[in-house]
């Protein structure tokens, strides 16, 4: 059980953490270039990539990733690395509120104040509030506070940071101040008696509280019946030490729930004769008590005289005060309290401190009579609670009837306290189909005074139970009066956090119970929930707030003062509230000159929801403000920026202020964003972004509850991720309206604040890449490496209910699939397909296959094929021969009322379907995986998971001559995933296969001998291969790349004897779909698998060691680099493929080559030296033969080729081992 958040920290405590600001060192606000990747891809023409993502980066900066953003409401801090992508400097279990740097009155940045809801930060435990080190990424805690952060100011003339929220700390509540080094110090007037939302400081230098209190934290407001609630002392393990034995009187348990008027066996616990003793109780929850009540025994003259009570687990000897019954006078006692002898009933004790404990121990010192002893105890705490445990609640004996309670259902179970302050309930919930009816607990807390509540949920925190990447989200409703005047509650609370935290999730009117009503809370999962998930409930509260003190959420404080007048009507800021309707709810202060902007939830005479306040009088803005609620706001400029649940002017004037709205201060005029956005914003954050000539300019993100930016003028509707959008000032328009290639951005932003000298610190929780380009994106292999678009907008289609399935690898297919460049006869032609959505240059709707046309004189031109195809279609293989593409996949349709299955030939020349087609594939889940041209040949290798091309049989593997189809070989089956040649005339296939009924992954095809032979050592593959490449010249070695029969991926290496494998070295969620060698401009360190001027690219949906996912990387034959990250929607996205123009060529990198290699070359110098030696004999024979006289025989002998036919070969060269004369040996060989 933990204890600490019910006491504050020490001076030394908080010194210590002070002075350890550097010790919990995360990440300072640095960028770490990636090393290079050193490619050259000059000799390839264009290279693309295609693949399933939205937005996609170089791997750039160290700092880069592939995460998605966080939906369980957990944010992070957050900067821009110089490429415009994010990094995460520190992430919080929960919400980032608010922040600002906190800078000493000398110019010394200490760090950023961090402020939220969170209880732990970088992974460190901080309650609501943090210090962020910018130099070293250190995270120190500011222990101290209970609750959340919601504003913070800093003020560096006095090395202060203001703090408000919804929050205890100290002795404030909900306000309280960070000064310099010192630590938290309250304010003169000790917070307030309600939430604060937004702190600024006036023009005149004052500072401006604003929120929905009623009243100062020091104002009286003693509850009219204290000590509502009785501690449950039942559940309790009680000992005692020096009891008396006498049977009915020695068990300590007999005084509990006890009305303390009846004495006997079994009602009274005596100590023995002359004897000091104890009586101690332990609870499993932590309490507050602020009243004991007890009765002595009263039995033969035997009696508790004197006791202390001791708080467990401090072993602290509490203070206590009471009434004399003999003076009635009030009186204080500690180490030894008094009991009466005057009196025959109970004596009630009060508190001097409260004190938060477990558990009490009460030391009987003296007695009257021989003994000591207890007839009854009682225990009262001011805090009222409702336990999801029941038997943490009030006892039923003490309180029968309308005492605190809890009612459940669904499958939960009480999981000890641990770190917690007390039990609670755990429910495993088994997902898909997770909603509000699987459980439920119902809170029924025990309201004696009607009035107005704070009200609170308390979540334990899931590192204690394991249960973090469980936890879901909560559905929390709840119903306060019996006339229904206030709103019924609902809200959701994440569950994510790792430490315990309370949410206020009510402030208002409570009525107080009766038979005819309860006041009730409901905590139940969130609906639609897919995953299983853990939920747990603890404990709500209750907090009657104090009376009204004669604010209405304004407040204006003089820090240069010691106290706080309480005279509100000398302030022009408190005096605008109090003319307010009661209940008011400022959010926002802004300053904009000399005039201070309030908005929030309130109306006023002629004001609704914002006015102005400026040299004492208070405006309303033009059309009387607008119609509904503020909830933030920026200023950028002379623009007054808010975000909100309205949706004009409560007069209307200014059309397009649908829940963001600008208001010019310099013309006193409101106008509107677009047309705005179809649900609420909760925050509006600046961000730089990089929009025109690559110069970055402040660009304004709109966060909230919404899906659609409104359509205005010339600009469509559109829709948008999770409630986010980008407002661009400068071209006044939405981001997604301009035709600008820049970053893509989802996710939401909370906060931000400028840092001197380096980038600004942002929070949130947000997915971004370089580029917003959708599946398809093309390197510029000019200059430096940089990927640019391809020319076209894809939208991926998620897979029907058909679930069309690639054929080998057994992954669903989305996005684009394939790509290749076609530049025969003059064309220049990008060619993509896959499953998809486009819209061609016409504006028509292109489905999953589109041809991007470039000409050097006029535009480039986006058009699709021609209709008959089903729009379910996937193209998984594309091909093109003699002017003719052909198309495969999970491909269906009809054209000229014939079927099409598998396969489709589209004349690129005439921009048509092929007529006739081929005639369908046919067979069970027919998909083309691969299509391959034999090289020098028209013949077309069409592949993949078929039984029959037409007619005939041709299982997996069928050739196309132009005419008709052909069978090669026989003996091959099962499914084909890749296909590449190793040379002219032998085909390698990867797949799951079988050849002459052996079961392989790997095969080859002789095309002159037609003959099928599984590769040697293929036995060593662990799975289906889907993707292979050649690692030299002729292929005779390659790479391959699959998944195991266990789920894991594999990747391997032929060396043209044996498979070298690569080891687990990928992690267990890669998908490898492509690879290719690539060459470099810089070599790497040699080594056996990769040469030292090449290096391999791996494509798909990559997990890496010691980084994470990417969507590719470089392996070098020692090393995986991370190169290509992508994202799609709220995921990681994924690389099907790089396709280049021309293909890749092989050369030596230099140094050392292999033996075979020496051997050949040796050979031919050896072969070359020795016709060079045989033709200078045969000329200096001839020569000398000249010389000695000899003449040509006659040429018509008729048995020349009879006797030739005779003459041993060796006497052919007989004369080559002397000179010319006949002299001394010549040089041999």
């Amino acid at each position: 059980m933990r204890l600490s958040s019910l006491f504050r920290p020490t001076t030394a405590e908080l010194t210590l953490l002070l002075l350890s600001l550097c010790f919990h060192s995360i990440r300072g606000v640095n960028f770490t270039p990636a090393p290079l990747p050193n490619l050259d891809l000059s000799q390839l023409g264009r290279v693309a990539l295609a693949g399933d993502f939205d937005a996609i980066s170089l791997y750039t900066y160290q700092q880069q990733n592939e995460n998605v953003y966080n939906t369980n409401g957990s944010q992070s801090l957050l900067t821009q690395l110089p490429n415009g992508d994010f990094a995460t400097l520190a992430s919080a279990d929960a919400s980032i509120d608010t922040m600002c740097p906190l800078v000493l009155g000398d110019g010394t940045l200490m760090g950023i104040v961090v402020g939220g809801n969170f209880t732990s930060l970088g992974g460190i435990e901080t309650q609501g509030a943090a210090l962020y080190n910018v130099s070293t990424g250190g995270i120190t805690p500011l222990p101290g506070l209970t609750g959340q952060v919601s504003t913070l100011f800093c003020d560096q003339t006095t090395s202060t940071v203001f703090v408000g929220g919804d929050f205890t700390g100290a002795n404030s509540t909900n306000a309280i101040a960070w000064v310099g080094m010192t630590g938290w110090t309250n304010l003169p007037f000790a917070g307030f008696n309600g939430p604060v939302q937004t702190i600024n400081m006036a023009p005149s230098g004052n500072i401006i509280f604003g929120g929905s209190f009623t009243g100062l934290g020091n104002a009286s407001g003693i509850p009219d019946i204290p000590d509502q609630q009785i501690i449950n002392l039942s559940s309790a393990t009680i000992t005692a030490g020096g009891s008396n034995s006498t049977p009915g009187f020695s068990d300590p348990r007999n005084i509990i729930c006890s009305n303390g008027n009846s004495s006997g066996p079994g009602q009274t616990w005596l100590l023995a004769d002359e004897t000091p003793g104890f009586w101690q109780a332990e609870m499993n929850f932590g309490f507050q008590p602020t009243k004991l009540r007890i009765w002595s025994a009263d039995i033969d003259g035997k009696g508790t005289a004197t006791f202390r009570f001791t708080a467990l687990p401090i072993n602290g000897i509490m203070n206590l005060t009471y009434i004399d019954p003999a003076t009635n006078q009030n009186r204080s006692c500690s180490s030894q309290c008094p009991i009466s002898s005057l009196t025959s009933d109970y004596i009630d004790f009060r508190f001097v401190n409260v004190i938060g404990m477990n558990g009490f121990r009460l030391d009987i010192s003296d007695w009257y009579g021989s003994a000591g002893g207890l007839n009854g105890i009682e225990l009262f705490q001011d805090q009222m609670y409702a336990f999801a445990v029941s038997s943490l609640d009030e006892p039923a004996c003490a309180v029968p009837h309308l005492g605190s309670n809890a009612t459940t259902t669904g499958p939960w179970k009480v999981t000890p306290s641990q770190q917690s302050s007390s039990e609670y309930l755990t429910a495993d919930l088994i997902g898909p189909g997770v909603n509000s009816s699987s459980a439920s607990v119902t809170f029924l807390p025990d309201i004696r005074q009607s009035g107005n509540y704070t009200v609170m949920i308390y979540t334990p925190g899931c590192q204690q139970d394991n249960t973090c990447t469980l936890r879901g989200i909560s559905n929390v409703t709840g119903n306060f009066t019996l006339s229904g005047a206030s709103a019924p509650l609902q809200t959701n609370i994440f569950q994510t956090n790792d430490f315990d935290k309370y949410d206020q999730i009510y402030h208002g009117y409570v009525d107080a119970a009766s038979d005819s009503f309860r006041p009730s809370i409901t905590l139940a999962p969130l609906d639609n929930q897919n995953n299983s998930i853990s939920l747990v409930a603890n404990r709500v509260r209750f907090q009657l707030d104090p009376g009204a003190g004669g604010l209405n959420g304004l407040f204006e404080w003089n820090p240069n003062q010691a106290t706080a007048s309480t005279n509100f009507a000398n302030s022009t800021i408190d005096a605008a509230g109090t003319g307010l309707q009661t209940d008011a709810l400022v959010m926002s202060l802004e300053v904009i000159g000399q005039t201070t902007y309030v908005s929030g939830n309130f109306t006023g005479k002629g004001i609704n929801n914002i006015f102005a306040l400026s040299n004492g009088n208070v405006t309303s803005l033009p059309n009387a403000g607008l119609n509904a609620a503020v909830a933030s706001t920026f200023v950028y400029g002379d623009f007054l920026i808010l975000g909100g649940n309205f949706t004009n002017t409560t007069n209307p004037g200014t059309p397009g202020l649908n829940y963001i709205a600008a208001f010019d201060t310099s013309k006193q005029a409101w106008q509107s964003l677009g047309n705005g956005v179809n649900g609420q914003v909760t925050s509006i954050v600046p961000l730089m972004l990089n929009i025109t000539n690559g110069q970055p300019e402040t660009c304004i993100t709109v966060n909230g509850i919404f899906n659609q930016v409104l359509s205005s003028g010339s600009s469509a509707l559109y829709d948008t991720q999770d409630g986010f959008a980008i407002w661009v000032p400068s071209h006044n328009d939405w981001l997604q309206n301009l035709n600008v290639q820049t970053m893509e951005i989802t996710g939401q932003l909370s906060a931000t604040t400028n840092i001197s000298g380096t980038s600004p610190l942002l929070a949130g929780t947000i997915t971004a890449q370089g580029l917003g380009l959708s599946d398809g994106a093309e390197f510029s292999t000019t200059g430096s490496l940089g990927l640019t678009s391809l020319g076209i907008h894809i939208q991926p289609q998620q897979i029907g209910s058909s679930q069309r399935r690639r054929a080998v690898s057994g992954q669903n297919v989305t996005g684009a699939v394939v790509g290749l460049f076609d530049t025969d006869s003059g064309r220049n032609t990008t060619i993509i397909g896959g499953h998809f959505t486009a819209i061609a240059t016409n504006g028509s709707t292109i489905n999953n296959l589109a041809i991007i046309n470039s000409t050097a004189s006029g535009p480039q031109s986006v058009t699709g094929i021609g209709s008959g195809l089903d729009a379910d279609s996937v193209f998984l293989a594309l091909a093109t021969a003699n002017n003719t593409l052909y198309a495969g996949g999970t491909v269906s349709g009809t054209l000229n009322n014939s079927p099409i299955n598998g396969l489709v030939l589209w004349d690129l020349t005439k921009s048509n379907y092929v007529s006739p087609q081929p005639p369908a594939l046919s067979g069970s889940s027919v998909a083309v995986n691969a299509i391959t041209i034999q090289p020098d040949t028209p013949n077309v290798y069409v592949a993949g998971n078929f039984d029959k091309a037409g007619g005939l049989n041709c299982p997996s593997i069928c050739l196309f001559t132009g005419a008709q189809w052909q069978q090669p070989g026989n003996g091959l089956g099962g499914s084909i995933g890749a296909l590449t040649w190793q040379g002219n005339t032998q085909l390698l296939v990867g797949g799951n296969l079988t050849v002459g009924g052996n079961t392989t992954n790997l095969a080859t095809y002789d095309t002159t001998s037609q003959v099928w032979a599984e590769v040697n050592g293929a036995s060593a593959v662990p799975g289906p291969v889907t993707a292979l490449s050649p690692a030299n010249s002729d292929a005779s070695q390659f790479w391959v790349a699959g998944k195991s029969t266990n789920g894991s991926a594999f990747l391997m290496l032929y060396d043209g004897t044996n498979f070298q494998s690569m080891g687990d070295v990928l992690g267990t969620q890669t998908t490898i779909r492509g690879l290719s060698m690539l060459s470099l401009s810089q070599n790497h360190a040699d080594n056996s698998l990769v040469p030292a001027n090449l290096a391999l690219l791996v494509t798909g949906q990559l997990d890496l060691p010691s980084f994470g996912n990417a969507s590719a990387a470089l392996f070098n034959g020692t090393t995986f680099s991370p190169f290509i990250l992508s994202n799609s929607g709220n995921g990681p996205g994924s690389i099907s493929q790089l396709f280049t123009e021309n293909q890749q060529s092989f050369s030596s990198p230099g140094g050392t080559l292999k033996l075979g290699y020496v051997i050949l070359i040796a050979l031919a110098c050896a072969l070359g030296c020795l016709f060079l030696i045989i033709l200078t004999g045969f000329i200096m024979e001839r020569r000398r033969k000249r010389m000695d006289g000899y003449r040509p025989a006659p040429q018509n002998y008729y048995e020349k080729t009879s006797n030739m036919t005779r003459v041993p070969p060796e006497h052919l060269f007989s004369s080559l081992g002397q000179n010319g004369h006949g002299g001394s040996p010549g040089p041999r060989l």
